[in-house]
């Protein structure tokens, strides 16, 4: 038995199916009220933050996936994540079960400098502190031997469906709706993204390697370091016209958050679009040579002409 847990978004659906492609047609999904990926999926309610609960619908898993998203909301964040982190290894390591966990990257320096595995988490603001807090504390149970687990980290998302992020909203959305898409602070730092099927594909193939637990991975993204003036000058040459587009001052950000509880919530991310982001993955790249990574010309390509 294969559970997810947080089942719902998009990560976690893509997961469940590549899971029933190539793994075990075993599979558990649990959130506050999950739906069927597909026929023959077990739905189990549960809300994370019930130890008793989380108990119920872990036990009899051989693998769990800790998917969860929540809001971006410091408050719930910092009420939620922690509990539901202690819940899940509590619950895993009485019945067995390894754990892997989808993690992203904000607790990263806010630098330009290459992101690691190794890289020591330096959190700035809340989300980020909530973030580096639960990470450490499953490293910890790692490091003493109490669970077999794996963290997977991600960038900044973009993708088909469900997917959110500030670049899919801003500049991806905006220009499949026919409207000037938004740059964050620069158009010419360059980021990371991950295509977000790609994440969950290389999520379920870490957790169905039993040598990959006990570490971090960086899941993989493609190779190239786009600007933003980039992503939007392949995406003219898809649409075969040239795409203006508006950079976004912090201070438009500022101002916007005094009356926008989400924009005020996004400010803590925005000096990461100050500089380069770069995001390594060349571990998973060296330890899984034939895994198929999305270039940003088929993604973007994907989410035009979807």
């Amino acid at each position: 038995m294969q559970t997810v847990l947080g089942s719902g978004g998009q990560i976690a659906e893509e997961l469940t199916r590549e899971l029933r492609r190539n793994f075990t047609d075993d599979i558990r999904l649990v959130s506050r009220n999950p739906r069927k990926v597909h026929d023959t999926d077990q739905l189990v309610p549960a809300d994370l933050m019930d130890a008793e609960a989380t108990d119920r619908a872990v036990a009899g898993s051989d693998i769990v996936y800790l998917t969860v998203g929540l809001p971006m909301d410091s408050d719930l964040w910092e009420a939620r994540f922690p509990t539901m982190m202690a819940n899940t290894i509590a619950a895993c390591r009485k019945h067995g079960a390894r754990l892997v966990f989808f993690d992203n990257t904000y607790m990263y320096p806010r630098t330009a400098t290459p992101q690691m595995e190794q890289t020591p988490f330096e959190p700035v603001g809340r989300k980020a502190t909530v973030r580096a807090q639960i990470a450490t504390t499953l490293l910890a149970e790692m490091a003493a031997g109490t669970i077999d687990a794996v963290i997977c980290r991600a960038p900044e998302f973009y993708g088909p469906g469900k997917t959110q992020s500030l670049t899919n909203t801003a500049v991806f959305d905006r220009i499949r709706r026919g409207k000037r898409p938004l740059v964050p602070l620069s158009a010419r730092t360059r980021r990371s993204l991950i295509w977000t099927p790609d994440a969950s594909h290389a999520m379920a193939l870490i957790g169905n390697t039993p040598d990959a637990y006990g570490q971090t991975w960086h899941l993989p993204i493609a190779p190239d370091r786009l600007t933003y003036r980039d992503m939007i000058d392949t995406a003219s040459g898809i649409v075969g016209r040239k795409i203006p587009f508006t950079t976004v001052p912090d201070w438009a950000f500022r101002i916007g958050g005094l009356v926008n509880p989400a924009i005020k919530e996004a400010n803590e991310l925005l000096p990461r679009y100050r500089q380069d982001n770069i995001f390594d993955s060349s571990k998973f790249t060296a330890r899984f040579p034939n895994f198929p990574v999305t270039s940003y010309n088929d993604g973007i390509s994907h989410l035009l002409r979807s």
